[in-house]
């Protein structure tokens, strides 16, 4: 087998110590302002997080008065008198209503005044035909029903 040679180690003096222990001594400063910087990412997550839970309860509670005040204007306008104009607005709507009894369809105004239709004299008659018909068709589901009870 060989020699093998042995190395020495070299001692260091007062100065390598020094810069070798300012340089750990660096190395762990930054490690410690390292830590400081991701506790304070973490801390300002938190108060992040917490700044916007407090924020969105705020705009429910300010949704929920806002909703409450709209419902209570709606109350006090229904409590309230119609206008002149809010009465002729509703009374200017003229809608056709089928009457499913006779089977007529009829001109309503407004809350419920009936107006007559002015029609040429063979539509009339088709209308009092189909009326008729749908008159006799009740009649007798009326009468059947007595009949029987």
């Amino acid at each position: 087998m060989g020699k093998v040679k042995s190395k020495k180690r070299n001692r260091s003096t007062s100065n390598d110590s020094c810069s070798s222990s300012s340089s750990s001594d660096s190395s762990t400063e930054k490690k410690k302002i390292r830590k400081l910087k991701k506790k304070l990412k973490k801390e300002q997550k938190r108060i992040d997080r917490a700044l916007k839970k407090k924020l969105k309860e705020e705009k429910k509670k300010l949704k929920k008065k806002i909703t409450s005040s709209e419902t209570l204007m709606e109350k006090s306008r229904a409590m309230a008198p119609m206008t002149k104009e809010e009465w002729e607005k509703r009374q200017s709507v003229v809608r056709r209503v089928l009457d499913e009894d006779t089977g007529r369809y009829r001109l309503i105004k407004g809350d419920g005044e009936v107006l007559e239709e002015i029609v040429s004299r063979d539509r009339h008659k088709e209308i009092n035909r189909k009326a008729n018909s749908a008159d006799g068709a009740f009649f007798q589901s009326q009468t059947i029903d007595k009949k029987y009870l």
